[in-house]
């Protein structure tokens, strides 16, 4: 599989402390087969300066191909999934935190199952393989865990980790999926959506994880634990559509 450009898309509200420091990872990376990289920055009302952050960031390098959306109202992470998703002209897309919890460098284990002609959609998973993981939170690791095997079961997929952000897709193929779920719910909704497409080819494999506390500025908590459990009922169970 011949890919000429991979969008990276990036969902930010209020990183402007350390997106440049993510920005520079990703300009650091060489894709493997001279793949070209789009960098699709979408704000979700950040007032913290991120924007200016992004502005001064693209002056001080404007050889990178970054694109830069904000919405004027603070809606959610799956909802700046969404404008990104819209907004992709690469083949292929991958979804990259603006923080710095997963690493850029990485990019070509998720691409080499698709460019080697195996993969449609490509999972980074926390739980598997041999790479540096963070340890935090107890409860948070059963809680992925849980949700993971309730999606499995739901979907009939063998995931590790389905609530990853490190999801690579074919670009058209998510493009043509209708999504609706604007915070967190994203991460069960695509799964349940893309684990229903005939003959869809989805793999897994193991990246490393630098996980952040609260204070240092995660912002996922129970209450989005309690919506994906109703997405996956919804999108899984019940086939919401």
């Amino acid at each position: 599989m011949k890919i000429g450009k991979l969008s990276i898309i990036i969902p930010a509200y209020n990183e402007g402390g350390t997106i440049h420091l993510i920005l520079n990872k990703i300009k650091a990376v060489e894709l493997m087969d001279n793949i070209q990289k789009e960098i699709i920055i979408v704000d979700d009302c950040s007032d913290d300066g991120t924007e200016q952050a992004v502005a001064a960031y693209r002056a001080q390098h404007p050889q990178l191909d970054i694109k830069y959306f904000k919405h004027l109202r603070n809606i959610g992470k799956g909802a700046s999934l969404h404008t990104g998703i819209a907004q992709a002209t690469g083949e292929y897309l991958i979804i990259q935190d603006a923080d710095l919890e997963y690493d850029p460098a990485e990019y070509n284990d998720l691409l080499k199952p698709v460019c080697n002609g195996f993969a449609d959609v490509v999972y980074g998973s926390r739980f598997m393989g041999s790479n540096p993981h963070r340890i935090l939170f107890f409860w948070h690791t059963i809680g992925n865990r849980w949700l993971t095997f309730l999606s499995n079961m739901l979907s009939n997929l063998n995931l590790t980790d389905m609530e990853t952000c490190y999801k690579l897709f074919d670009t058209k193929l998510l493009q043509s999926i209708k999504l609706k779920e604007k915070r967190f719910g994203f991460e069960p909704e695509v799964t349940m959506k893309v684990a229903r497409i005939p003959r869809i080819r989805i793999y897994e494999v193991g990246i490393s994880y630098y996980g952040r506390t609260y204070e240092d500025g995660k912002k996922i908590g129970w209450k989005d634990g309690v919506r994906a459990i109703y997405c996956i009922l919804k999108y899984g169970l019940f086939s919401g559509k």
